[in-house]
């Protein structure tokens, strides 16, 4: 029987770009309701086009095809802060991988979430590895880390964002729970909200296995 493993951080308050107020109390208005301030990349989240392009394509417009299907999932085993990830990483995935093809990369990375170097630390997307996607013609990037580049390198970070969402890739960051997958080969789901013009959106991620 299929088995669903949620892959989603908590939105909670205090992260990074989260907070909320209360708006309404049972006790004295009837009912319970809060309103919301989500940074569009907070936690789990996708990037559109526009993150990176003033007239790229905006998170209402991501295929829903694009957002949920068969994806690798690839595990590259002990990473160091900040590895630059290679094609020589993905090993005999590398040969497998084709046009149309979701990526999932699994580095452990989750387990460092809420210290500083899980955001200032993180292993990231060499530029080879970005154009080699593009080049083969994936449709999705799933990973661990807050971002596929350095946050912290305004050059890097724009390079790596460009190269991969003007395929267009759609990426997935801050992905958790992956090391509860054996199997590589995984049916995800990313959905992200439907924001009028939004560069990017905090998603409910899952995979089924």
């Amino acid at each position: 029987m299929p088995k669903i493993i949620d892959l989603t951080h908590v939105v909670s308050p205090g992260d990074r770009g989260i907070a909320y107020e209360d708006s309404h109390l049972l006790d004295r208005d009837g009912w319970n309701a809060r309103t919301w301030h989500l940074y569009s990349h907070s936690n789990t989240h996708m990037d559109a086009p526009k993150h990176f392009f003033n007239d790229g394509d905006t998170i209402d417009n991501t295929p829903l095809e694009v957002c949920m299907g068969p994806a690798w999932l690839i595990d590259l085993g002990e990473i160091d802060p900040r590895q630059l990830h290679t094609v020589d990483d993905l090993g005999d995935y590398a040969n497998k991988i084709q046009a149309g093809d979701r990526v999932i990369l699994k580095t452990g990375w989750e387990h460092r979430f809420g210290t500083d170097a899980f955001r200032d630390d993180l292993p990231r997307i060499g530029q080879k590895l970005a154009e080699w996607f593009v080049e083969k013609g994936i449709i999705l990037l799933g990973v661990e880390p807050p971002s596929v580049a350095d946050v912290n390198n305004i050059e890097e970070l724009t390079e790596i964002h460009r190269i991969l969402l003007g395929a267009p890739i759609t990426i997935v960051e801050c992905l958790k729970n992956l090391h509860l997958i054996e199997q590589d080969r995984i049916e995800f789901i990313a959905l992200p909200l439907k924001l009028c013009e939004g560069d990017g959106s905090p998603v409910r991620a899952m995979a089924i296995v």
